[in-house]
């Protein structure tokens, strides 16, 4: 069997006791090889998902049979979009352990093989009332995105209204569902109400788990360029001001003849108008 090669500060100790309690029922050294990969999974799912599924293949083949191991090489294959092999995962570990926490991951395994139904249908299933808040709030943005799928914005809507929207506590869900609420207020046009909800969001949002603020920024206009110049290594930062052409400066003084004509009602309108030019502050980094 071809390893992976994995860093030897990881010792397999680093996951969580459950797990290690799991891995208890197979030979010592085995346990202790298993149990480092599956701490690879966890450092890489996010940052590397292809990596982490690389390690979870390996895990798999050495402990098929713990339910832990099914887990997370469901998980490690949701995260490279493996829908069909994460659900057929997710479902041999609900086999083993009887527990219905990993039901909103699978109905949104149904939505990526393109079956928004079945994940509506999973989302009314009687499973959904053994879920803890976090995983009932979970369905309830899995049955918002069927809904979306099925092009159906105001019933997605409907769906996310509900009491955990309306608190003003903050909870591990909290951003995720608001953005969700906002995302689908302006797909159906409803951009004021929108702004609002990403606001929220960003409020909820501590750990940056979504890109609410970027979403309002885009939302009040505000674009963040960064003008470099590979070439020659510039910053250029161009500031945009109103000049008043009657107001003098110390580098413009003033004209003593007062002999000139005087101006027409027109020109003097013209000149009234403030205008804009552009000064350029140029320094090398």
């Amino acid at each position: 069997m071809k390893r992976l090669p994995i860093p030897d500060d990881v010792t397999g100790d680093e996951i969580d006791k459950d797990v290690r309690q799991e891995l208890q029922s197979l030979p010592k050294t085995l346990a202790e090889d298993v149990a480092r990969n599956l701490v690879m999974v966890a450092r890489l799912i996010d940052e590397d998902p292809e990596g982490a599924y690389g390690y979870s293949r390996v895990a798999l083949r050495l402990a098929s049979r713990v339910a832990a191991v099914r887990e997370a090489a469901g998980f490690a294959a949701y995260a490279t979009q493996k829908y069909s092999e994460a659900l057929a995962e997710f479902r041999a570990a609900r086999r083993m352990t009887g527990n219905t926490e990993l039901w909103p991951v699978m109905a949104d395994c149904e939505r990526g093989l393109g079956r928004p139904e079945k994940a509506l249908d999973m989302a009314g299933a009687p499973e959904v009332q053994k879920l803890d808040k976090a995983g009932q709030v979970e369905m309830r943005l899995v049955a918002a995105g069927a809904r979306r799928d099925m092009d159906q914005l105001d019933a997605a809507i409907v769906t996310l209204q509900s009491s955990e929207l309306a608190s003003n506590s903050i909870q591990p869900w909290t951003a995720r569902l608001r953005y969700a609420y906002a995302d689908a207020l302006l797909a159906a046009g409803r951009e004021g109400e929108a702004r609002e909800w990403f606001a929220k969001a960003v409020e909820a949002d501590r750990d940056g788990s979504t890109d609410a603020s970027d979403r309002l920024a885009e939302l009040d206009g505000v674009e963040f360029v960064d003008a470099m110049d590979e070439d020659d290594a510039e910053t250029e930062t161009v500031v945009t001001v109103a000049v008043d052409e009657n107001t003098t400066t110390d580098d413009e003084p003033e004209d003593e003849d007062e002999d000139e004509d005087e101006p027409t009602d027109e020109e003097a309108s013209e000149a009234d108008q403030p205008k804009i030019v552009q000064i350029k502050d140029t320094t090398e980094d």
